[in-house]
């Protein structure tokens, strides 16, 4: 398995001199298990990473949505493979919201928002409505094992788990900590060799001792949080992911200095890492 990551900023893009290091643009994540391809979350990463395939052509790819908002599929009508006809996308999504996945993705391509509609794009697309705790296996040769669990989030919100030959990978993003682990995501997490997970604010942040206010209820977590389910978990390496976008390159360096202080093997998610296990 191999993870490269494309998009790791939260809520809204943010380029710019303050946020070059770890990167502007929002969720999506490329996993590789041998030969399959998969696509975690379509934010503004998925951009980048569509002009990166260009060079594959024709590609299979399996997409896994966390959930709809617009950090997260708003790099989709911008992903150049949908448009070549002989590529094959397959999109999954959780049945959480109150529309599936692919009148979502149509909705945010319909007239006038985008001059391009969902229809019209060339590549093989099929989709998926996930259920909660539903198991299914993907790829070519069906060898990659995708587990998912419910998150804490407005509107709902899915984690997935994907095993390959003895590695794993917990995505963890947009879920919100209560005040105990999860004993879901516990489970979904458990032994992973990494966790990605959502953690947008520091614990002063998410109080509203700075940056205006509470932010109880927004759906989001903290680092410490993150430091908790990997201990709970077993996690091998944790990832913050899904940075602020009032986060400075400085203050996202900072927080992963305290993270790791929790948890020692955490790193903080930036644009163009590589983990290969």
């Amino acid at each position: 398995m191999r993870i490269k990551m494309w998009g790791v900023r939260g809520s809204i893009p943010t380029p710019g001199p303050s946020t070059v290091e770890f990167g502007g643009n929002t969720s999506c994540y490329e996993v590789r298990c041998g030969d399959t391809l998969l696509v975690l979350d379509g934010g503004t990463g998925l951009r980048l990473l569509g002009q990166e395939l260009l060079g594959e052509m024709p590609i299979e790819a399996w997409m896994f949505f966390s959930h709809v908002h617009w950090d997260h599929i708003q790099g989709f009508p911008f992903f150049t493979p949908a448009f070549v006809r002989g590529n094959v996308i397959h999109l999954y999504g959780g049945l959480n919201v109150s529309r599936t996945l692919e009148e979502t993705l149509a909705g945010q391509m319909d007239y006038p928002s985008f001059p391009v509609h969902l229809s019209e794009m060339g590549a093989k697309m099929t989709f998926h409505d996930l259920y909660e705790g539903e198991e299914i296996t993907v790829g070519a040769k069906r060898d990659v094992r995708v587990t998912n669990a419910r998150g804490n989030h407005p509107n709902g919100v899915y984690a997935y788990r994907f095993d390959h030959e003895g590695k794993s990978v917990a995505y963890v993003t947009d879920s919100e900590h209560y005040s105990i682990v999860d004993p879901k995501l516990v489970k979904l997490a458990k032994g992973a060799d990494v966790l990605i997970f959502d953690a947008m604010y520091t614990p002063e942040e998410y109080a509203g001792h700075v940056g205006g206010g509470s932010k109880a209820g927004w759906g989001h977590a903290t680092y410490a949080a993150g430091a908790e389910l990997a201990i709970a978990a077993g996690a091998k390496q944790l990832v913050l992911h899904h940075h602020d976008p009032n986060q400075t390159d400085d203050m996202v360096r900072e927080k992963e200095r305290r993270a790791r202080e929790l948890f020692p093997n955490t790193i903080a998610a930036r644009e163009g890492l590589v983990i290969d296990l």
